[in-house]
């Protein structure tokens, strides 16, 4: 049965009202409680130092109407953990271990774990199987290690955000015929398009780079229109079309690189020191080389290098020589083809990645973490 210390919550409600700082509130005689589903109230610990930030996060979480799992202490009712659930169709499961089940997330890069060790294990696989089969979004909670913690049924209440509709399909490639005559002309004439088309050197993309760099997140405040690139767990696709949206506005012209496999890097960003993917996507710009008319491009993803890379050095960094790159243009939001071109799912997606590194920050520290090798 669901851990009844734990409570998965789209109803977050302070008494009194954050109307000033969360720190301010929690030092009045009162202090600061909170009201969730059902009309249960919990309180945050005026004297545990995380309180006034974890107030912040559930604060911006009740804004975005996004759930909470919120653990609690059964003696005090006081917050002791607070994890943000994933809203998200479940695409299926697989073993990928002994006693593992890999789940698979629609909204989701990252590998996801049901061990069979976990208490809920036959109850959670239930209803992750009924989720696959009838296709219907789930409220997904986990730890540090993507371990499932708890899984629930999603219905949008009346106020709530629309749950995104289903993708489209990849558009269909031209018959190969045309493909491969296309591909003829790129090959004759890419060497002499490639510098009028906007091939920049070696320096001007370590500019870039490092202008990337510089939109990076302070893990504890997180201020918007920051980059989360300390969170490389998740959300590849909304740091790689905001640095495509910057690279436009610099004049630039950026495409995208996918990368698809069993995907693993091991990070001091993380604090169990590893991140797993089941695929990672970062924009790619054409670099020219010392002789005339050579030229490559490179990649920019500041989630995991301190300078533009080869495609070939960005796959062999993520542990799995089995792996497949395609390229795509640089509108594809989603690889299936889909797009955000006023960046409206870019800018929820990117708000919903800082709130999860803020979160993760106040309670292990902000990383990189020195427990890392």
């Amino acid at each position: 049965m669901p851990d009844p210390n734990a409570i998965v919550s789209a109803v977050i409600r302070f008494d009194p009202p954050l109307d000033r700082p969360p720190a301010e509130i929690l030092r009045g005689p009162s202090g600061l409680s909170v009201e969730l589903e059902g009309g249960r109230r919990v309180r945050l610990d005026p004297g545990n130092p995380q309180s006034a930030g974890l107030a912040e996060v559930l604060d911006e979480l009740s804004k975005r109407r996004h759930p909470a799992y919120i653990e609690v202490d059964p003696a005090t009712s006081t917050i002791i953990r607070l994890f943000i659930p994933l809203v998200s169709r479940v695409l299926g499961m697989r073993p990928i271990d002994t006693g593992v089940l890999g789940v698979e997330l629609e909204r989701s890069h990252a590998r996801h774990v049901l061990r069979s060790s976990s208490p809920d294990f036959a109850e959670l696989e239930g209803r992750l199987r009924e989720a696959i089969r009838s296709r219907s979004p789930v409220i997904l909670s986990e730890n540090d290690r993507h371990e499932v913690l708890d899984v629930r049924s999603y219905t949008p209440g009346p106020e709530d955000p629309p749950f995104p509709f289903p993708r489209p399909e990849v558009p269909r490639e031209p018959p190969w015929p045309l493909n491969w005559l296309r591909d003829l002309l790129r090959w004759i004439l890419w060497p002499i398009l490639s510098w009028w088309r906007g091939c920049i050197s070696e320096a001007k993309a370590q500019q870039v780079f490092d202008a990337m760099n510089a939109t990076n997140c302070n893990p504890l405040t997180v201020p918007v229109p920051c980059i989360p690139f300390l969170y490389p767990d998740n959300g590849c696709w909304a740091r790689a079309h905001e640095m495509c949206r910057l690279m436009f506005d610099m004049g630039l012209k950026p495409k995208k690189v996918w990368i698809h496999g069993s995907l693993y890097v091991a990070t001091k960003n993380s604090p169990v020191c590893e991140i797993w993917w089941g695929w990672h996507v970062a924009p790619t710009l054409c670099v020219r080389g010392p002789k005339l008319f050579q030229h490559q491009r490179k990649v920019i993803d500041p989630s995991l290098f301190a300078t533009p890379v080869t495609k070939a050095d960005w796959k062999a960094k993520q542990g799995d020589p089995n792996a497949t790159l395609t390229d795509t243009d640089a509108s594809y939001y989603w690889f299936n083809g889909s797009t955000d071109p006023s960046y409206v799912e870019t800018l929820l997606d990117l708000a919903q990645h800082r709130t999860l590194l803020k979160n993760r920050s106040l309670q292990h520290g902000p990383p990189p973490y020195a427990n890392c090798p």
